[in-house]
């Protein structure tokens, strides 16, 4: 065991008072001070004192020109450590300076935020982008595939006579494939090579870091105040790019014209996301705290409606009031929806009904018994889907409604499990491939099920933030089949695709506690801010 009084020993002391573990050091006189004693040891003026945190002794430099003099401050002109004499003399009378302690703490301090944000935040980003690149190639491989076989069936039933054509368009999925490819091979080799630069800078930074841990010289001053910070220049990801992938529509076969009746396949595009998304209408509504969601008439009129009131509002994009609506209940309406006759469909849980707004007359479209409606859709087929909750609050179920005549609900997965909790805030939309995308709060997910009720998957976050809560709150579908869900918690949009795989963030344009959601008929966003009562108009698509 080791001897305590040789520990007791071994504890630096205020070489004035003995007072242990002493936070202050003179450079100049080279001993320790505890905070007591500072003043005591400044008092003799017969000679030069410099006091500086004890972790930092020794690292004041000697001045190359005044032999007895410590180097106090940084010419940053010249990029050199100056004493007091230096400081005054004409050679840099004119130059800037900064304290060199000071200078050290800042530098050191921005050097390990950027150590720690390189390596917990930003390269994390990169890799989970490096995968994502892998998962893309492997898809292409098997939608083709899929094409393939799908131009083989046809070919088949055309026997030898368009053998030649199939082949033809077999080719043109070769060179459709080839730039998918090589856009995702040009994605992938800027996310590698700035994958590599960021590599260094982090092995860079930890050999700065290490070698200041001693003691130093003057040219370890030079290397601290010439670093630069690169972490603004990796944070954001290069443009993203969104492939709108072929499909093969096959015809009845007619001899006569069998080129035009095999069928034929779209053209591959590629559309990239942006990396800012631009706001380009900012709406301020009626509600000053509260408004929860909104739903487009047309590209330029939108309704909405909010928490504390009962109070159905259309807007136009200049935030001018073009009507006002009351419930017929005289309750707060929980979510609404426009129909594809351009009608607005709304839930209203305080009596148990889903109702129908046409003009300026209210009709009720639905009652329900045993259960509370709360979120909405119209579907592509002019369906209804509605998610309700039962009035013991145990059960949640989506339902298809086809006019009032309820034609599907959906409640359990293959295992007899509840596909959703029994909480009742949740919204849903329909996705172009007809899947059924509902946000479940209370699950931290976003469900997703195909059209005959089967669970495709559940979205629970980005992969590289799993350690940070995910609060969906609503949900919407653009024209590319992309899943977009608003997160109340961290002021930011999730933008996954029709699969599930989390694609990128809207979080840099300055939204608030973003909550309703929904689009136009050029994917253009429409936010809703919950506290600042704003609908925001955003593009995020080049």
């Amino acid at each position: 065991m080791e001897d305590p009084n040789y520990s007791l020993q071994d504890v630096i002391r205020c070489d004035l008072c003995e007072t242990p573990v002493p936070p202050k050091h003179c450079d100049i006189c080279h001993i320790h001070l505890c905070e007591a004693c500072v003043g005591e040891h400044i008092s003799d003026e017969s000679k030069d004192h410099f006091i500086v945190p004890f972790k930092l002794r020794g690292f004041t430099p000697k001045c190359t020109k005044h032999s007895t003099k410590v180097c106090t401050d940084l010419c940053t002109t010249c990029n050199i450590p100056v004493c007091p004499l230096c400081v005054a003399s004409s050679e840099h009378e004119q130059h800037k300076k900064e304290d060199i302690l000071t200078l050290f703490e800042t530098k050191r301090e921005l050097m390990l935020k950027d150590l720690q944000d390189l390596e917990k935040c930003i390269y994390p980003r990169y890799q989970e982008a490096a995968t994502n690149i892998s998962v893309q190639r492997a898809d292409v491989n098997k939608r083709s595939q899929k094409l393939t076989a799908a131009l083989d069936k046809q070919g088949e039933a055309l026997h030898r006579e368009i053998d030649t054509i199939i082949q033809g368009m077999k080719s043109q999925i070769d060179d459709m494939d080839a730039q998918h490819i090589a856009a995702i091979d040009q994605q992938e080799d800027t996310i590698n090579h700035t994958i590599t630069e960021i590599t260094q800078v982090i092995l860079d930074l930890k050999r700065s870091l290490e070698r200041l841990q001693d003691k130093l010289d003057t040219s370890d001053v030079c290397l601290v105040s010439e670093y630069t910070s690169r972490t603004e220049e990796f944070r954001s990801l290069p443009a993203w790019f969104q492939v709108t992938l072929q499909t093969f529509t096959p015809q009845e076969i007619d001899r006569e014209q069998i080129h035009q009746q095999i069928g034929s396949l779209s053209d591959l595009a590629i559309t990239f996301l942006l990396d800012e998304p631009r706001i380009l209408t900012d709406i301020q509504t009626e509600y000053r705290g509260g408004l929860r969601r909104v739903s487009c008439l047309s590209d330029s009129k939108l309704w909405t409606c909010g928490y504390d009131d009962n109070i159905l509002r259309l807007y136009n994009l200049q935030g001018e009031l073009l009507r006002s609506v009351q419930t017929k209940s005289g309750y707060k309406p929980w979510d609404i929806a426009v129909t594809r006759s351009g009608d607005l469909v709304y839930a209203d849980p305080g009596d148990n009904s889903i109702n129908l707004v046409s003009g300026t007359k209210v009709k009720r479209l639905i009652r329900l018994r045993g259960w509370r409606p709360y979120g909405l859709c119209s579907t592509s087929s002019g369906d209804l889907l509605v998610t309700m909750t039962s009035d013991d609050n145990k059960q949640t179920r989506v339902v298809r409604y086809s006019n009032s005549t309820e034609k599907q609900s959906i409640q359990w997965d293959d295992q007899g499990k509840p596909l959703y909790t029994s909480h009742y805030s949740k919204y849903l939309s329909e996705n172009r491939n007809l899947d059924i995308c509902v946000v479940d709060e209370d699950a931290s997910a976003v469900v997703v099920v195909s059209a005959a009720g089967k669970l495709r998957f559940k979205y629970t976050g980005s992969p590289s933030t799993s350690r940070e809560s995910f609060h969906p709150q609503d949900i919407t579908t653009d024209s590319l089949g992309n899943i977009l869900t608003s997160d109340w918690d961290y002021h930011r949009i999730h933008i996954i695709d029709h699969d599930g795989h989390f694609l990128r963030y809207i979080h840099n344009c300055g939204l608030q506690s973003p909550w309703g959601l929904c689009l136009d008929s050029r994917d253009n966003l429409f936010v809703t801010e919950f506290v600042t009562g704003k609908v925001k108009k955003l593009q995020y698509y080049k």
